[in-house]
Protein backbone atom coordinates (compact mmCIF):
# COMPACT_ATOMS: atom_id res chain seq x y z
CA UNK A 1 0.00 0.00 0.00
CA UNK A 2 3.03 2.29 0.08
CA UNK A 3 2.52 2.97 -3.62
CA UNK A 4 -0.94 4.41 -2.89
CA UNK A 5 0.48 6.52 -0.07
CA UNK A 6 3.21 7.79 -2.36
CA UNK A 7 0.70 8.70 -5.09
CA UNK A 8 -1.40 10.63 -2.56
CA UNK A 9 1.67 12.53 -1.38
CA UNK A 10 2.54 13.45 -4.99
CA UNK A 11 -0.99 14.63 -5.77
CA UNK A 12 -1.36 16.49 -2.49
CA UNK A 13 2.00 18.23 -2.74
CA UNK A 14 1.68 19.32 -6.38
CA UNK A 15 -1.94 20.42 -6.40
CA UNK A 16 -1.88 21.68 -2.82
CA UNK A 17 1.12 23.87 -3.57
CA UNK A 18 -0.53 25.08 -6.79
CA UNK A 19 -3.65 26.15 -4.91
CA UNK A 20 -1.61 27.78 -2.14
CA UNK A 21 0.02 29.89 -4.82
CA UNK A 22 -3.41 31.11 -5.95
CA UNK A 23 -4.00 28.63 -8.75
CA UNK A 24 -7.40 27.27 -9.75
CA UNK A 25 -7.56 23.49 -10.16
CA UNK A 26 -10.01 23.58 -13.07
CA UNK A 27 -7.47 25.56 -15.08
CA UNK A 28 -5.39 22.37 -15.19
CA UNK A 29 -8.25 20.24 -16.47
CA UNK A 30 -7.69 20.11 -20.21
CA UNK A 31 -9.25 16.90 -21.61
CA UNK A 32 -7.80 17.43 -25.08
CA UNK A 33 -4.26 17.51 -23.65
CA UNK A 34 -4.97 14.31 -21.69
CA UNK A 35 -6.19 12.55 -24.84
CA UNK A 36 -3.16 13.65 -26.88
CA UNK A 37 -0.55 12.70 -24.29
CA UNK A 38 -2.04 9.55 -22.79
CA UNK A 39 -3.33 8.28 -26.14
CA UNK A 40 0.03 8.76 -27.84
CA UNK A 41 1.88 7.15 -24.92
CA UNK A 42 -0.47 4.16 -24.95
CA UNK A 43 -0.19 3.83 -28.72
CA UNK A 44 3.60 3.95 -28.54
CA UNK A 45 3.68 1.24 -25.89
CA UNK A 46 1.30 -0.98 -27.89
CA UNK A 47 3.47 -0.53 -30.98
CA UNK A 48 6.70 -1.36 -29.14
CA UNK A 49 5.45 -4.19 -26.90
CA UNK A 50 4.47 -7.81 -27.67
CA UNK A 51 1.07 -8.91 -26.37
CA UNK A 52 2.44 -11.21 -23.59
CA UNK A 53 4.53 -8.32 -22.25
CA UNK A 54 1.51 -5.99 -22.37
CA UNK A 55 -0.37 -8.49 -20.23
CA UNK A 56 2.63 -8.59 -17.92
CA UNK A 57 2.53 -4.81 -17.56
CA UNK A 58 -1.09 -4.94 -16.40
CA UNK A 59 -0.52 -7.91 -14.07
CA UNK A 60 2.59 -6.46 -12.46
CA UNK A 61 1.06 -2.98 -12.11
CA UNK A 62 -1.84 -4.56 -10.22
CA UNK A 63 0.56 -6.81 -8.32
CA UNK A 64 2.48 -3.93 -6.74
CA UNK A 65 -0.68 -3.05 -4.80
CA UNK A 66 -0.32 -6.32 -2.89
CA UNK A 67 2.31 -7.33 -0.38
CA UNK A 68 5.68 -8.71 -1.41
CA UNK A 69 7.38 -11.73 0.16
CA UNK A 70 7.84 -11.21 3.88
CA UNK A 71 9.72 -13.03 6.63
CA UNK A 72 6.94 -15.57 7.18
CA UNK A 73 6.72 -16.38 3.46
CA UNK A 74 10.42 -17.21 3.37
CA UNK A 75 10.16 -19.25 6.55
CA UNK A 76 7.29 -21.21 4.99
CA UNK A 77 9.38 -21.80 1.87
CA UNK A 78 12.33 -23.11 3.89
CA UNK A 79 10.14 -25.43 5.97
CA UNK A 80 8.35 -26.69 2.86
CA UNK A 81 11.68 -27.63 1.27
CA UNK A 82 12.79 -29.24 4.53
CA UNK A 83 9.68 -31.42 4.51
CA UNK A 84 10.22 -32.45 0.89
CA UNK A 85 13.88 -33.28 1.52
CA UNK A 86 12.91 -35.36 4.56
CA UNK A 87 10.47 -37.36 2.44
CA UNK A 88 13.31 -38.04 0.02
CA UNK A 89 15.62 -39.21 2.82
CA UNK A 90 12.92 -41.35 4.47
CA UNK A 91 11.13 -42.87 1.48
CA UNK A 92 13.74 -42.44 -1.21
CA UNK A 93 13.48 -40.25 -4.26
CA UNK A 94 10.68 -42.44 -5.58
CA UNK A 95 8.58 -41.34 -2.61
CA UNK A 96 8.68 -37.80 -3.99
CA UNK A 97 7.00 -38.61 -7.27
CA UNK A 98 3.44 -38.01 -6.07
CA UNK A 99 4.42 -34.61 -4.66
CA UNK A 100 6.46 -33.58 -7.70
CA UNK A 101 4.21 -34.91 -10.46
CA UNK A 102 0.99 -33.55 -8.92
CA UNK A 103 1.98 -30.58 -6.74
CA UNK A 104 -1.58 -29.26 -6.43
CA UNK A 105 -2.59 -32.55 -4.82
CA UNK A 106 0.43 -32.75 -2.52
CA UNK A 107 -0.39 -32.65 1.20
CA UNK A 108 2.90 -30.85 1.81
CA UNK A 109 2.45 -28.15 -0.82
CA UNK A 110 -1.14 -27.54 0.23
CA UNK A 111 0.12 -26.36 3.62
CA UNK A 112 1.95 -23.49 1.88
CA UNK A 113 -0.65 -21.70 -0.29
CA UNK A 114 1.52 -18.71 -1.20
CA UNK A 115 4.14 -21.01 -2.70
CA UNK A 116 1.50 -23.09 -4.46
CA UNK A 117 -0.09 -19.94 -5.89
CA UNK A 118 3.19 -18.98 -7.59
CA UNK A 119 3.11 -21.38 -10.52
CA UNK A 120 6.58 -20.30 -11.70
CA UNK A 121 8.04 -21.24 -8.31
CA UNK A 122 6.17 -24.56 -8.28
CA UNK A 123 7.37 -25.39 -11.80
CA UNK A 124 10.97 -24.44 -11.01
CA UNK A 125 11.06 -26.53 -7.83
CA UNK A 126 9.23 -29.51 -9.34
CA UNK A 127 11.22 -29.57 -12.57
CA UNK A 128 14.51 -29.37 -10.70
CA UNK A 129 13.46 -32.18 -8.37
CA UNK A 130 12.58 -34.27 -11.43
CA UNK A 131 16.12 -33.77 -12.72
CA UNK A 132 17.54 -34.73 -9.32
CA UNK A 133 15.34 -37.84 -9.18
CA UNK A 134 16.66 -38.91 -12.58
CA UNK A 135 20.11 -39.14 -10.98
CA UNK A 136 21.87 -38.44 -14.25
CA UNK A 137 23.21 -34.92 -13.66
CA UNK A 138 26.25 -33.68 -11.76
CA UNK A 139 25.90 -30.84 -9.22
CA UNK A 140 27.77 -28.33 -11.39
CA UNK A 141 25.57 -29.20 -14.35
CA UNK A 142 22.45 -28.84 -12.21
CA UNK A 143 23.64 -25.41 -11.09
CA UNK A 144 24.15 -24.35 -14.72
CA UNK A 145 20.68 -25.65 -15.56
CA UNK A 146 19.04 -23.69 -12.75
CA UNK A 147 21.03 -20.54 -13.56
CA UNK A 148 19.85 -20.66 -17.17
CA UNK A 149 16.25 -21.06 -16.02
CA UNK A 150 16.46 -18.26 -13.46
CA UNK A 151 18.23 -15.88 -15.83
CA UNK A 152 15.59 -16.34 -18.52
CA UNK A 153 12.74 -16.00 -16.04
CA UNK A 154 14.25 -12.86 -14.51
CA UNK A 155 14.74 -11.29 -17.94
CA UNK A 156 11.12 -11.98 -18.90
CA UNK A 157 9.84 -10.57 -15.63
CA UNK A 158 11.84 -7.36 -16.07
CA UNK A 159 10.45 -6.65 -19.56
CA UNK A 160 7.12 -5.12 -18.40
CA UNK A 161 8.90 -2.66 -16.11
CA UNK A 162 11.28 -1.79 -18.94
CA UNK A 163 8.39 -1.02 -21.28
CA UNK A 164 6.76 1.14 -18.62
CA UNK A 165 10.05 3.02 -18.20
CA UNK A 166 9.97 3.60 -21.96
CA UNK A 167 6.54 5.20 -21.56
CA UNK A 168 7.81 7.37 -18.69
CA UNK A 169 10.73 8.55 -20.85
CA UNK A 170 8.38 9.45 -23.71
CA UNK A 171 5.79 11.39 -21.68
CA UNK A 172 7.76 14.66 -21.32
CA UNK A 173 8.30 14.74 -25.09
CA UNK A 174 4.64 14.03 -25.73
CA UNK A 175 3.79 16.84 -23.31
CA UNK A 176 5.81 19.17 -25.53
CA UNK A 177 3.94 17.86 -28.58
CA UNK A 178 0.63 18.68 -26.89
CA UNK A 179 1.96 22.13 -25.92
CA UNK A 180 3.09 22.86 -29.50
CA UNK A 181 -0.31 21.86 -30.84
CA UNK A 182 -1.88 24.19 -28.27
CA UNK A 183 0.33 27.06 -29.43
CA UNK A 184 -0.65 26.33 -33.04
CA UNK A 185 -4.30 26.67 -32.01
CA UNK A 186 -3.48 29.85 -30.07
CA UNK A 187 -1.99 31.46 -33.19
CA UNK A 188 -5.47 31.37 -34.69
CA UNK A 189 -6.68 33.67 -31.92
CA UNK A 190 -4.03 36.41 -32.14
CA UNK A 191 -6.69 38.99 -32.94
CA UNK A 192 -8.69 38.09 -29.83
CA UNK A 193 -8.47 39.76 -26.44
CA UNK A 194 -5.50 39.10 -24.10
CA UNK A 195 -7.80 37.07 -21.84
CA UNK A 196 -8.67 34.65 -24.65
CA UNK A 197 -5.05 34.34 -25.76
CA UNK A 198 -3.91 33.86 -22.18
CA UNK A 199 -6.42 31.05 -21.69
CA UNK A 200 -5.22 29.28 -24.85
CA UNK A 201 -1.55 29.61 -23.87
CA UNK A 202 -2.28 28.29 -20.37
CA UNK A 203 -4.11 25.31 -21.86
CA UNK A 204 -1.12 24.60 -24.10
CA UNK A 205 1.31 24.77 -21.17
CA UNK A 206 -0.84 22.27 -19.31
CA UNK A 207 0.36 19.72 -21.85
CA UNK A 208 3.97 20.18 -20.77
CA UNK A 209 2.91 20.02 -17.12
CA UNK A 210 0.86 16.86 -17.61
CA UNK A 211 3.66 15.05 -19.45
CA UNK A 212 6.22 15.82 -16.75
CA UNK A 213 3.77 15.19 -13.90
CA UNK A 214 2.72 11.75 -15.16
CA UNK A 215 6.27 10.71 -16.05
CA UNK A 216 8.07 11.64 -12.84
CA UNK A 217 5.18 11.53 -10.39
CA UNK A 218 3.56 8.23 -11.35
CA UNK A 219 4.80 6.14 -14.27
CA UNK A 220 8.53 6.13 -13.50
CA UNK A 221 7.99 5.35 -9.78
CA UNK A 222 5.54 2.60 -10.74
CA UNK A 223 8.13 1.05 -13.07
CA UNK A 224 10.73 1.20 -10.28
CA UNK A 225 8.29 -0.48 -7.89
CA UNK A 226 7.67 -3.24 -10.43
CA UNK A 227 11.43 -3.77 -10.81
CA UNK A 228 11.83 -4.01 -7.03
CA UNK A 229 9.06 -6.62 -6.92
CA UNK A 230 10.79 -8.64 -9.65
CA UNK A 231 14.09 -8.50 -7.74
CA UNK A 232 12.31 -9.73 -4.59
CA UNK A 233 10.89 -12.57 -6.67
CA UNK A 234 14.40 -13.38 -7.89
CA UNK A 235 15.60 -13.72 -4.29
CA UNK A 236 12.77 -16.17 -3.62
CA UNK A 237 13.91 -18.33 -6.53
CA UNK A 238 17.60 -18.02 -5.63
CA UNK A 239 16.93 -19.37 -2.16
CA UNK A 240 15.30 -22.44 -3.72
CA UNK A 241 18.31 -22.87 -5.96
CA UNK A 242 20.72 -22.93 -3.01
CA UNK A 243 18.62 -25.49 -1.13
CA UNK A 244 18.12 -27.76 -4.15
CA UNK A 245 21.79 -27.69 -5.09
CA UNK A 246 22.86 -28.47 -1.52
CA UNK A 247 20.36 -31.32 -1.32
CA UNK A 248 21.66 -32.75 -4.58
CA UNK A 249 25.19 -32.69 -3.16
CA UNK A 250 24.01 -35.02 -0.41
CA UNK A 251 23.80 -32.78 2.65
CA UNK A 252 21.06 -33.25 5.23
CA UNK A 253 17.77 -31.46 4.66
CA UNK A 254 18.23 -29.14 7.63
CA UNK A 255 21.64 -28.05 6.29
CA UNK A 256 20.28 -27.65 2.76
CA UNK A 257 17.65 -25.17 3.95
CA UNK A 258 20.29 -23.43 6.07
CA UNK A 259 22.20 -22.71 2.85
CA UNK A 260 19.00 -21.16 1.50
CA UNK A 261 18.42 -19.16 4.69
CA UNK A 262 21.92 -17.66 4.57
CA UNK A 263 21.29 -16.42 1.02
CA UNK A 264 18.37 -14.22 2.08
CA UNK A 265 18.51 -10.47 2.74
CA UNK A 266 18.59 -9.56 6.42
CA UNK A 267 15.13 -7.93 6.44
CA UNK A 268 13.39 -11.19 5.43
CA UNK A 269 15.82 -13.78 6.78
CA UNK A 270 14.42 -15.92 9.63
CA UNK A 271 16.81 -16.56 12.48
CA UNK A 272 18.45 -19.95 12.93
CA UNK A 273 16.29 -20.61 16.01
CA UNK A 274 13.09 -19.65 14.15
CA UNK A 275 13.93 -22.05 11.35
CA UNK A 276 14.92 -24.81 13.74
CA UNK A 277 11.69 -24.48 15.72
CA UNK A 278 9.59 -24.41 12.55
CA UNK A 279 11.33 -27.52 11.20
CA UNK A 280 10.82 -29.35 14.51
CA UNK A 281 7.16 -28.41 14.39
CA UNK A 282 6.91 -29.78 10.85
CA UNK A 283 8.49 -33.06 12.02
CA UNK A 284 5.66 -33.59 14.51
CA UNK A 285 2.96 -33.41 11.85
Amino acid sequence: MLIILGALIVVGSVFGGFMMHGGHLMALWQPSEVIIICGAALGGMVTATPLPTLKGVVQQAIGVLGSSYNRKDYLDLLVMMYEIFNVARRDGLVGLENHIEHPKDSDIFKRYPKFLKNHHAVDFFSDTMRVIISGSVQPHDLEDLMDADLEKHHHEQLEPAGKLSFVADSLPGLGIVAAVLGIVITMGYVNESPEVIGHKVAAALCGTFLGLFLAYGFISPLASSMMARVNADAQYFASMKHALLSFHKGVAGVIAVEFARRSLASDVRPTFIELENACNEAKRR
